[in-house]
C-alpha cells in the first residue's frame, strides 16, 4: 500500500478558485462540528488529509463521462460535498444527490451546497427507501459492511454504473463475505491517505 500524502492540498491539483471552496467547506465544517458532532473533534486539526484528500481521492476512478452522482450515508459531506466541489471545477454539468437519515446533517449539507454554490441535492431519507436513482456513480464512505452497501446500492444502479466505497484493513474479509450473496467485478484502488485502506471499485454488481 502507498504511504499517507504529505502535502494533502498540492496532491489534490486544482485550481485556486477550487482550494478556496474547500477551503470553505472546511471552515463551515468547524463552525457546525461542536453542535452536530459531523466529525470526530480529534480528525479537524487534520481534516485537509483525513477528510478533504481522503474523499478527493474517488473522483478521479469515476468513469470519465459519468453525470449523475449518489452519496449513501453522507454525513458531514464526506465524500458527497468534496467530489461536488471538484465537479464544478472539472465536469460543472454532473448532478450529485446525497442521501443522509438525520435531520440536522442533512441541514448542515443543503447550507454547504447552497454557501458553496454546487450543483447538488440532498434527500433526507433512510436509503432502504429511496426510489432507484440511476446513479452512474455511486459513493459511500465508512457507512456499512461491504455485504449491506451492495444491497443498499444495487437499486439505484444505472447501466455502466461504478460503485466506489472506501475500505479498511478488513476489505479482504468484506470482499469474501459480500461474494456469498453478489457476483462483483472490481478493482481495489490504494488509498492516499491510509496505508491499510483501500477503494474498491466496483464495476459490476448482480445477485448471485
Amino acid at each position: 500500500m502507498s504511504a499517507p500524502v504529505l502535502d494533502p492540498v498540492a496532491a489534490l491539483n486544482v485550481s485556486r478558485e477550487t482550494t478556496e471552496k474547500l477551503h470553505r467547506f472546511v471552515a463551515l465544517l468547524e463552525k457546525w462540528n461542536p453542535a452536530i458532532n459531523l466529525v470526530s473533534r480529534s480528525t479537524l486539526s487534520d481534516a485537509w488529509t483525513r477528510h478533504i484528500l481522503d474523499s478527493a481521492q474517488l473522483y478521479a476512478l469515476a468513469p470519465a463521462t459519468a453525470q449523475r452522482w449518489l452519496d449513501l450515508g453522507s454525513g458531514g459531506g464526506f465524500p458527497g460535498i468534496v467530489n461536488a466541489i471538484l465537479a464544478a471545477e472539472l465536469r460543472p454539468t454532473s448532478t450529485h444527490t446525497l442521501v443522509e437519515v438525520d435531520q440536522r446533517k442533512s441541514t448542515f449539507l443543503r447550507q454547504a451546497i447552497q454557501d458553496l454554490g454546487l450543483n447538488a441535492t440532498v434527500l433526507t431519507s433512510r436509503i432502504e427507501q429511496l426510489p432507484p436513482q440511476g446513479a452512474e456513480v455511486i459513493t459511500a464512505r465508512a457507512l456499512a459492511p461491504l455485504r449491506l452497501l451492495c444491497s443498499l446500492a444495487h437499486p439505484h444502479l444505472a447501466p455502466n454504473c461504478a460503485c466506489l466505497f472506501q475500505k479498511g484493513a478488513r476489505y479482504a474479509a468484506e470482499i469474501a463475505e459480500a461474494q456469498i450473496s453478489w457476483r462483483l467485478d472490481y478493482d481495489l484502488h490504494p488509498s492516499l491517505t491510509d496505508p491499510e485502506a483501500v477503494i474498491l471499485k466496483l464495476k459490476a454488481l448482480d445477485h448471485v
